[in-house]
């Protein structure tokens, strides 16, 4: 997959699947699995709305579920901080990260709809 968005998504995926591995076992099937699920699940709606020859309607369907799950990893990510998993440092980066992931995706929306 070619869109930027999907790169930047891709690995800050593989940053919260690692973060979430260090998070307390307590919360590994919680927490810890709801982190893990919501930054992959934006890959995974990029790669099933833009990897097949998809209309641009199905497209913006799945770019809507991207931008969601962007936002519940920022409110999972809220979670951690304020539980004390995170420093405040690591939080303001992931939530950045994310903010910029959905802004992206917010980008892509919009040049999709003009096309249509």
């Amino acid at each position: 997959m070619k869109l930027k968005v999907f790169e930047k998504a891709y690995q800050s995926s593989l940053e919260m699947h690692r973060l979430s591995q260090d998070l307390p076992k307590t919360e590994q099937y919680e927490l810890a699995s709801q982190l893990r699920r919501s930054s992959k699940s934006i890959c995974a709606n990029l790669v099933e709305g833009f990897g097949k020859r998809e209309s641009d309607r199905e497209r913006l369907r799945f770019l809507r579920i991207a931008i969601g799950s962007a936002e519940e990893v920022k409110l999972w990510l809220t979670y951690c901080k304020d539980l004390g998993y995170l420093h405040e440092e690591q939080y303001q980066q992931y939530h950045a990260d994310y903010e910029e992931i959905a802004k992206m995706l917010e980008g892509l929306k919009k040049r999709l709809n003009a096309e249509s």
